[in-house]
């Protein structure tokens, strides 16, 4: 049965456009959660504690941003090996129709729309772009009053927007109700892989369920989502699989089949590629990030 996980209900109001916390802690006490508002959270001698966000358990490094963009993506940050005794944080928490939809579809606006896209599986910035926004965090920290922090808001994510190395962090089957394609074919695609995920699927399959070669389709994936066929797939299934993991008590040789990977020790490889860690020490891991009921 999946274990329910801490709801926030943060001090937003209706009548904010954002709320900003600033504080300097020695450690991290909050528990894995979710809550509707985006959150960009900002962290700075967090060095070596765990970054939670659906199936991905990352350590974090000195320098740290992350935007989620999603009401059901659980995520939290917790102590691990992190020993410093002045963490800064800079959590900013905002109404998903900061930008409304209108202005969304605005040409000019096009990167923050595909941004929030990615971001509602999570996205984490590089150490280059951290070190372009630092000084404008903290300057919005300290003066978060007045139609003119909001436009420094909205500055800040417009910039993070056109970001080269952005990282979503989740995979897309792991929050299975949060799919979204900025294509039809390739939701066409993706939504019969996600019926079918536990059946052998070709290429061939697919392509034709979208009139187009094997050569073309492949050619169109990877430039819309960033994969190929192959890697689709296998996310689709490993978002499956961590999701198993979490919230079933199945045996890895029956959930690993149950996704439709052919043999153990081929979902084993594939898990330890993708996840950097075996699917047994994943569970483990993930039972130790303290989900709070």
């Amino acid at each position: 049965m999946k274990e329910s996980v801490f709801r926030e209900v943060t001090p937003l109001s209706d009548r904010d456009c954002f709320m900003i916390f600033s504080r300097v802690k020695s450690e991290f006490t909050f528990p894995i959660h979710i809550h509707a508002e985006y959150e960009l959270n900002f962290i700075e001698y967090g060095k070596g504690a765990k970054r939670v966000v659906g199936d991905s358990i990352e350590e974090i490094e000195d320098l740290e941003l992350t935007l989620i963009a999603s009401p059901s993506l659980e995520h939290g940050w917790l102590n691990h090996k992190c020993d410093c005794p002045e963490i800064k944080e800079i959590t900013i928490q905002f109404h998903g129709d900061l930008f409304n939809e209108h202005l969304l579809q605005k040409n000019q606006f096009r990167s923050v729309k595909e941004m929030f896209e990615k971001a509602s599986y999570g996205l984490t910035f590089s150490k280059e772009t951290i070190l372009q926004m630092k000084d404008r965090l903290y300057s919005l920290a300290s003066e978060h009053q007045g139609a003119h922090s909001v436009l420094k808001l909205i500055g800040i994510l417009c910039d993070l927007s056109l970001s080269k190395s952005m990282r979503e962090l989740s995979s897309r089957a792991f929050n299975v109700n949060d799919q979204k394609y900025d294509s039809r074919r390739v939701e066409r695609v993706y939504n019969h892989m996600l019926s079918n995920y536990r059946e052998e699927i070709k290429l061939s399959d697919v392509a034709g369920l979208v009139g187009m070669t094997e050569v073309a389709f492949s050619r169109f994936l990877k430039k819309r989502t960033g994969r190929n066929f192959i890697d689709s797939l296998n996310e689709i299934r490993l978002g499956h699989a961590t999701r198993m993991l979490v919230d079933s008590t199945q045996s890895v040789a029956e959930i690993a089949m149950d996704c439709g990977f052919n043999n153990l020790s081929n979902f084993n490889r594939i898990f330890k590629k993708k996840k950097g860690c075996t699917p047994r020490d994943f569970r483990e891991n993930y039972k130790g990030s303290k989900f709070f009921l």
